[in-house]
This record gives structure tokens, sequence and C-alpha cells, in this order.
């Protein structure tokens, strides 16, 4: 794998000044393929509610196409729970890919092989990217992976605070603590997640509640989703 870190971080920056959080997903799989030898990519967001991954948009051959469609409890895919779990990146191939998946999945039947990235943002993972077909001659060692995984931080990182910072309004760690809430985690989950007392997490719910103009955390994150400010 000849990409460098610096070169995926110079090509990632690009993406901050793109307009829409729809395009920005679009760039980040379209950065992903130019810079890793992947001839496919599947962007899903993830919910620790259930253990659920949602289909967002895929980059292949074809270009882009909707996967909405794809909904799944990812604790009936080991390497995806635990790519997500380790917030690190997995590949399976052969025998240990048809253990860690399932047949129902995204995958036809003469794929044999999966990589999955989590896109996180500190401990908090919202999403995550496979893919299954490959240049030929591609393996990923332990190098490899952890620039893949790397990538995956970067990502999210552009997608949480391009998102925030289209508001003004809330601080890093405020849309944080929102984000987290719209994703079904409890002020305990939260507060353990983020290496905070729970009572910081309260006064971040309040001070987002009250910068928002919201009655309660409910109508705020409704107003986040409203104002296209969480997707």
């Amino acid at each position: 794998m000849m990409v460098s870190h610096y070169t995926m971080q110079q090509q990632l920056r690009k993406i901050e000044y793109t307009l829409s959080q729809e395009e920005r997903m679009y760039k980040i799989l379209e950065v992903y393929m130019n810079l890793f030898p992947v001839l496919d990519a599947y962007l899903l967001r993830y919910s620790p509610l259930g253990f659920l991954g949602e289909g967002i948009i895929a980059l292949t051959s074809n270009g882009m196409t909707h996967i909405r469609e794809l909904r799944d409890d990812i604790r009936t895919l080991p390497i995806i729970y635990s790519a997500i779990n380790d917030r690190q990146a997995k590949f399976c191939s052969g025998i240990e890919y048809f253990k860690q998946t399932n047949s129902k999945y995204i995958f036809p039947s003469k794929i044999n092989s999966l990589l999955v990235v989590p896109i996180s943002f500190g401990s908090f993972v919202f999403g995550y990217i496979c893919s299954s077909e490959f240049e030929k001659g591609t393996e990923f060692d332990d190098d490899a992976l952890s620039l893949l995984t790397l990538f995956g931080k970067n990502a999210g990182e552009i997608l949480l605070n391009s998102s925030s910072s289209d508001s003004n309004i809330l601080s890093k760690r405020e849309f944080e603590v929102m984000q987290r809430i719209a994703m079904g985690e409890s002020t305990k989950e939260i507060a353990d997640s983020m290496e905070i007392s729970e009572l910081t997490v309260k006064q971040y719910i309040k001070s987002s509640i009250k910068k928002l103009g919201a009655k309660n955390r409910t109508h705020a994150v409704a107003e986040l989703f409203r104002n296209g400010i969480i997707k």
C-alpha cells in the first residue's frame, strides 16, 4: 500500500470545503477508493441502539447508488461487530469470510473477502465502510489496517466537525453529546464513552437546549435533524 499519512490527510482536507453532507460522504468514499486498492465502497451508518447498521450510499464500478434498503443487526456479522467494538479496520478472506458474514448481507456469491473500516469520532463509532472487491494481489497487513483505521478517524472528524460548524451554535463537545443522544445512548453511556461525569453530560445537554431554543432534549434533537445538522 503506497499511500502515506500525509497524502491521506491532504486529500481528506479538501472535503472540508464541500457544501452538502451527502456530497461530503460521496467525496470520502471517492478519496478512499483513490487511496487504497479497493474497487467498491459501501457506506453505512451505525446506531448502538439495537446494534443497527443502515445503508447510505455505495460507490462501485457502476457509479454511486443509494443502499437505504440495507439494514442489519451487526451482532450477526462478527467482523463488523469486532471492527466497531475495537474501533479498528478489519479484514477477512477465504473460510474466515464465510464464518464472519451471513449470506443476506451486501455481496454476491463470487465475493469471499471483506474489509471493514469504522468511522469514528473519539470513542464514538457512528458508521463504517465495507469493501468486498480489491485490486489483484492485494493484501492488508497490520500497517495497512492501521492506516485504514486512521482514515476512518479522520473521515469521522470531517463529517462531525463539518456538521457542527454548519450550525455555528454548539461547541464540539455539546454536538458530540447531542449526536450520541440522537443515536439512542443514555446519559450514563455517554458519560462512560466520553470519560466525563454524568453531571457534565447533563450540563452539555442543558446548554445545547438553551442554544437551540428548544423545550427539552427531544425537541433539541428534532431541531438538529430539521436543520440538517444531524443526518
